[in-house]
């Protein structure tokens, strides 16, 4: 999310500050997979929604060919029609397997996702919004994560 946020501000005392601001709100999204051999695909866009979500398997689809997969029951991953029409049409080629309720932690994605922000690419001032979203894609495309998966979905 890419917001300014005043904390502080100068202001006579017992008067109620008034900050302009644009009222625009942007924000960006990351989908990312990662598999055993080490090979992984991460797509930015503008928002979590089914056909976004779709865009990216059709990626994976691509780059993986036959694989499974592991997925939060997140609306856009488990009830956009257009999505679940899809993945039955492609389910000689991917299998899905839905992670728990309320369990980040079996996800291996979500460690990509703090070591993200801990390097600080997300959580920087950047001049504009642009340079923030070129920022945080030439991490995760750069990057390896070199996760154990393993671990994480034998918890």
């Amino acid at each position: 999310m890419y917001d300014s946020v005043a904390r502080y501000v100068w202001a006579r005392k017992g008067s109620k500050p008034c900050i302009l601001s644009t009222g625009v709100h942007k924000a960006t999204c990351l989908f990312g997979v990662l598999s055993l051999d080490g090979r992984q695909l991460f797509r930015q866009y503008d928002w979590v929604n089914g056909d976004n979500f779709l865009l990216f398997m059709k990626e994976a689809k691509r780059k993986f060919g036959k694989f499974l997969i592991f997925l939060d029951k997140s609306n856009p991953h488990r009830k956009n029609k257009k999505v679940v029409e899809w993945l039955k049409t492609n389910k000689n080629c991917i299998k899905v397997v839905w992670f728990p309720t309320a369990r980040p932690e079996l996800n291996p994605v979500e460690e990509c996702w703090r070591q993200t922000k801990d390097a600080k690419v997300a959580c920087r001032i950047y001049p504009s919004f642009g340079e923030m979203k070129g920022e945080i894609a030439g991490y995760v495309r750069t990057r390896r994560f070199r996760l154990d998966i393993v671990k994480y979905l034998c918890r």
